[in-house]
């Protein structure tokens, strides 16, 4: 899939896309406070690839439900269901790539959280032949990942945070591309917020939320002043789905609207004097002792079969098998127990430990995923294949994946020696683009860029690339030297001679 997705205008007028096989491996960002537009753009979004992509909707305030009108979304009220029902119904979406609004409006606060992280902690547990690309909108998502606790249960808490990292991290695997939409960017949990790589910045007026998107985005603090300027339905964007630099963009028109009240001033009734006060007291001690009606009254829940219809529209397949039968060249006398098939004989260990974490470092987007999760998956892949790896621990793994990611053991020997002597005893989260400038300077190739050294790093921000480079050069590990123009060199004080 390559189709560009049309989200607004640029400031000359220019068309603003999203790429949206881009945006299902990199997830999506978008904060502004309230009245910025920010439903007004995930609106447009959904419209805009609705047909193209499977997309699963968490609503909180029931504004996106009207999308069934138009695009066929099944509508799930979430005040209807028992929990258990929530997650068999989350498979079921999965199963048959059904596009849903889980509408949560008619819940209490904090069953709301409670639902949306059963709801998403389902659709991440799906069967694997049902991990089919899926795009997992969360609005107001500072409710489900809040930064601190808050008056929120410690339990509910901490599972809304698994879910939601789940999404963010670990979703991509698993078909799930998440897009979380904040009001406050401080309030958002920073392990969730960091995941995305696209951001769509709308106004803000608070110094700590206009700080946080202007790293976000590569900007400095003057610069930062043009996020308090922005205009209603105006936003920032930058990310590798959009643009490689921060672009303006107005946000075009939708077909849809939502439930809210609407914006527009509506002239006040008029009245004769004194009457508006008479319909204000009119026998209010009779209404003041009739009992109060239920503040939040779910509503009846539809037909099974009817849900269950509209679930399966887009897609039948068939049943899946609860357990997988053995293969039929491998007939056993008596039934095995459910047990892990053995491994494979091990072969060499250290060329297949060097071949299993230089798979892992060369995936797509490997630096920027969590140091931990890359070890959990080592330490998988080594058992999947018979593979000794209980002598390698988290930080030597560590200076293997970045000799791997940097390109260090491609190198012949006699380079590599040096080099890798000349990196010892430096930090394993900066190791990776150090040993690129390294390699440049062995080799007398060009420099790494700021886009190459970001990847390394595990970032999309310049503004951390830069924090980086100086971090490197007040280690004496590196000179730079920036001219007039701006360009910016880069030299290594003591160049790794070969052996």
């Amino acid at each position: 899939m390559t189709e560009r997705i049309d989200i607004g205008r640029g400031p000359d007028g220019q068309t603003i896309g999203i790429d949206l096989a881009e945006l299902l491996a990199t997830r999506l960002l978008v904060q502004g406070n309230s009245g910025s537009g920010k439903s007004h753009l995930l609106r447009r979004l959904l419209e805009e690839c609705a047909g193209q992509v499977q997309q699963i909707v968490i609503d909180p305030e029931g504004d996106f439900v009207t999308l069934a009108d138009e695009f066929g979304h099944v509508v799930i009220d979430a005040g209807a269901y028992s929990p258990r029902e929530i997650e068999a119904l989350a498979l079921r979406v999965r199963q048959h790539r059904a596009s849903v609004v889980l509408a949560l409006d008619e819940l209490e606060v904090e069953a709301q959280i409670r639902c949306a992280a059963l709801f998403l902690t389902a659709l991440f547990d799906a069967p694997r032949e049902h991990w089919y690309p899926a795009l997992v909108v969360v609005d107001e998502a500072q409710m489900f990942a809040p930064a601190a606790a808050g008056e929120m249960n410690d339990e509910v808490r901490r599972l809304t945070l698994a879910a939601m990292t789940n999404l963010m991290c670990r979703g991509r695997k698993r078909g799930l591309a998440g897009i979380v939409a904040t009001q406050r960017l401080a309030k958002l949990a920073k392990n969730v917020a960091a995941e995305a790589s696209n951001f769509l910045m709308g106004r803000t007026f608070l110094d700590i939320d206009m700080a946080r998107a202007a790293d976000l985005l590569g900007m400095d603090r003057r610069q930062a002043e043009r996020i308090r300027d922005l205009r209603r339905g105006q936003f920032l964007g930058l990310g590798p789905a959009i643009s490689r630099r921060p672009v303006a963009v107005d946000v075009g028109s939708v077909r849809t609207a939502g439930r809210g009240g609407g914006q527009g001033l509506i002239p006040l009734p008029e009245a004769a004097e004194g009457a508006m006060e008479a319909l204000l007291t009119d026998r209010l001690t009779e209404a003041a002792a009739q009992p109060q009606p239920a503040r939040r009254t779910p509503p009846a829940p539809p037909p099974r079969a009817d849900l269950e219809e509209r679930l399966t529209a887009p897609r039948a397949l068939p049943e899946v098998k609860p357990a997988a039968e053995p293969p039929a060249e491998r007939p056993a006398p008596a039934p095995a127990p459910a047990s892990a098939p053995p491994p494979s004989p091990p072969t060499e260990a250290g060329a297949d430990v060097e071949a299993i974490v230089r798979d892992i470092a060369l995936a797509e987007g490997a630096a920027f995923r969590p140091a931990a999760a890359c070890f959990r998956d080592f330490a998988i892949r080594c058992r999947q294949q018979g593979v000794a790896s209980a002598h390698i621990d988290l930080p030597r793994f560590r200076r293997m994946f970045a000799f791997a990611i940097s390109g260090l053991d491609r190198l012949e020997e006699r380079l590599r020696g040096p080099i890798a002597a000349a990196a010892e005893g430096v930090e394993e989260d900066v190791l990776a683009p150090y040993l690129a400038i390294l390699i440049a300077a062995a080799t007398g190739t060009p420099m790494p860029g700021e886009e190459e050294l970001g990847r390394l790093y595990g970032s999309a921000s310049p503004s951390r690339v830069r924090r980086l480079l100086d971090h490197l050069e007040r280690q004496g590990l590196i000179v730079v030297r920036e001219d007039f123009g701006g360009e910016r060199s880069i030299s290594v004080p003591q160049v790794p001679a070969a052996a």
